[in-house]
C-alpha cells in the first residue's frame, strides 16, 4: 500500500505542476490549444445548442497514458 501511496502523491504533484503551467500559460480558459480539436473529434452545432464529443483527443491521450504507464512499469 505505500507504494500505491507514492505513486498517488506523484501524480497529484504532476496535475498540480501542469494545472499551474496552464493558468500560466494564459491562452482563454486555461486550454491547451492544439488538444480538443482532433481528427475524429465530433462536433455539431444548431442554432440553440453544441454537442462536442472528444473521441480522436480521447483515443489519443490514452494511447500516450498507456504508453507511459507500460515505460514505467518495466522496472
Amino acid at each position: 500500500m505505500a507504494d500505491l501511496g507514492k505513486i498517488l502523491l506523484g501524480l497529484g504533484l504532476v496535475m498540480v505542476v501542469l494545472g499551474g503551467i496552464l493558468l500560466l500559460a494564459g491562452n482563454s480558459a486555461g486550454k491547451v490549444p492544439w488538444l480538443g480539436r482532433l481528427p475524429g473529434d465530433i462536433s455539431i452545432e444548431r442554432e440553440n445548442w453544441r454537442f462536442y464529443f472528444p473521441l480522436g483527443t480521447s483515443i489519443l491521450l490514452s494511447v500516450v497514458l498507456s504508453l507511459l504507464l507500460w515505460l514505467f512499469s518495466r522496472r
